[in-house]
């Protein structure tokens, strides 16, 4: 008796001292996993540091930016003169004919010459190369090479016959180029957060971001698996929980040089390079077109080259992969039967869920009585078992409007919560609210999203996924934010770390080019044909 009595008081002693540790332990891990991202948190009133996060992820990170470091080195320059001039530069088609065949390859070399006319003597220069059409409502994107010592090889594919333009378009000199990447890494304030407090009938909103921007308590919102973390200024009297909506605005911040800054005025951007160029005929040549001889239909895993394939008649053609024209409700509706669909990203996905319902007149939105223009969307269609959804990712989100994060998360942790089977497809897209920010956070993200599909696929390996790279939009008044050399090399980054994923791959970049759809958010007819490449991965 004395023994059990003895055993029962150690017992005793040593549950009440360690259940508390224990409880919170299941409490932060339920918290991260089955609710969101602000629902675990801590305040302090030191300021915070940022936290120190576990070595392989932080030697990836470095890992890549090293690269990317190589890639974009310093340009320093003295006077703009000394920069890249579209109309100084040279540019030459190598073995000229009067005529070509559909299927020839066409290469132009450009000599970059500064506006002084010298010859530039290394690369760099962020150049969009574009072959196109207007009768046919036919374009596709010219694949730029860059010798690094001023000259560039742009080679065209004839995907289709008649009068062609040829166009390569100077967005960036490599300074500016160069003077864009120092000035992404500088820091993380080129953006305010605002961050709305609830109490009963009273709130108040207080400063948040991506980093501890004061010396007030904070609220930390962690997720300590991921290394990722978001911060606001604890309001008095109000618990971090209490935090339920958020927007941002943009600040006056610039870390450009005045000198710098004049590369980004809006006619120094997007200058034609080939101005003195006359159309080329394209001849059918007795010459069955590139599409016509692909025999492999659109599958998951597939390698896409660039340019993955042209419009003509404003319909996407694949250069890799055979289609099926998915133009008819029928022929849609059989399609998504059975199919559960997580659409996961930005608006420019959220553009998605607007199509399906829109063609599909079976699928309705199932309301969740979520408020906001972010909101999370669902459409259903129960006779045939079809889901489809759209949930934003996690911060950083930039826009204007008030939206909910109660129901917040990262795209590695919605991953996390699919079960998977072969009806069941994750899309995934994300790019444009990060270019604001250092690139490190980008890389940080797609790490995680790529660890995620690699813990998907353990458990349900017949599981589709597909990524939607980002697109180009309009040249932007504020380039240090939101240029497209901020998104290209995001879609390097991306395809670096997805390079060994068994993922699908809908080259948004390179369709918006053919298209010249300038516009964050792409016009409908974009929107129908990457749907109609995505239906030909799914079925």
């Amino acid at each position: 008796l004395v023994v059990i009595l003895v055993f029962s008081v150690y017992v005793t002693i040593f549950f009440s001292s360690s259940m508390p540790q224990f409880l919170f332990s299941l409490k932060t891990h339920i918290a991260l996993n089955q609710r969101n991202i602000f629902k675990s948190f801590s305040c302090s009133e030191a300021p915070q540091k940022t936290p120190v996060w576990s070595t392989e992820t932080e030697l990836r990170i470095q890992e890549i930016m090293a690269k990317l470091d190589q890639q974009i080195p310093p340009r320093p320059f003295t006077h703009v003169n000394t920069t890249t001039s579209a109309s100084h530069s040279t540019a030459t088609i190598l073995n000229p004919q009067h005529t070509y065949c559909m299927g020839d390859q066409l290469d132009v070399l450009l000599e970059a010459r500064d506006h002084l006319g010298h010859r530039k003597q290394y690369g760099g220069d962020f150049l969009r190369a574009r072959m196109s059409s207007p009768a046919l409502e036919a374009g596709a994107a010219g694949k730029v090479t860059d010798f690094n010592n001023g000259n560039y090889l742009v080679t065209f594919t004839l995907f289709w016959e008649g009068q062609v333009t040829l166009s390569v378009l100077l967005i960036h000199p490599s300074e500016g180029a160069s003077a864009l990447w120092r000035a992404r890494n500088r820091g993380y304030d080129r953006v305010i957060f605002k961050g709305k407090f609830v109490n009963v009938t009273s709130h108040v909103f207080t400063e948040c971001g991506l980093t501890p921007m004061s010396r007030a308590e904070l609220c930390e919102y962690l997720d300590a698996r991921d290394q990722e973390a978001f911060y606001c200024v604890k309001p008095p009297h109000m618990p971090c929980e209490a935090l339920t909506h958020m927007f941002s605005k943009n600040r006056n911040i610039s870390y450009l040089t005045d000198q710098e800054k004049s590369l980004f005025h809006r006619s120094n951007m997007g200058v034609e390079m080939l101005k003195n160029f006359t159309t080329i005929k394209v001849l059918p040549c007795n010459s069955k077109s590139r599409h016509e001889n692909i025999k492999q239909k659109c599958q998951i895993g597939m390698k896409t080259p660039f340019p993955s394939g042209y419009t003509l008649n404003r319909r996407w053609i694949s250069a890799f992969c055979k289609q099926n024209k998915f133009n008819a409700m029928k022929y849609i509706n059989d399609c998504l039967k059975g199919k559960l669909i997580y659409l996961m990203g930005d608006s420019t996905l959220r553009q998605w869920i607007y199509y399906f319902k829109k063609v599909v007149e079976t699928l309705k939105f199932f309301d969740r009585h979520g408020t906001g223009y972010f909101r999370t969307h669902v459409l259903l269609d129960v006779e045939r078992n079809i889901l489809i959804q759209w949930k934003k990712h996690g911060q950083p989100f930039v826009t204007k409007r008030l939206f909910s994060v109660k129901d917040e998360n990262y795209i590695s942790r919605e991953i996390d919560r699919v079960a998977g089977d072969n009806n069941t497809t994750i899309v995934i897209t994300l790019g444009q609210h990060f270019r604001p920010f250092p690139v490190n956070i980008f890389i940080r993200r797609v790490i995680n999203i790529q660890k995620a599909i690699d813990r998907l696929f353990l458990r349900s390996p017949e599981t589709k996924v597909i990524l939607k790279t980002e697109n180009i939009r309009e040249i932007p008044q504020n380039a240090e934010m939101f240029s497209d050399f901020h998104g290209y090399i995001q879609n390097l980054i991306m395809r670096d770390i997805f390079t060994d994923l068994n993922v699908g791959i809908i080259d948004a970049w390179d369709m918006t080019i053919a298209y010249c759809a300038n516009n964050v958010h792409p016009p409908y007819y974009v929107i129908e044909n990457q749907v109609g490449m995505f239906l030909n991965y799914l079925c």
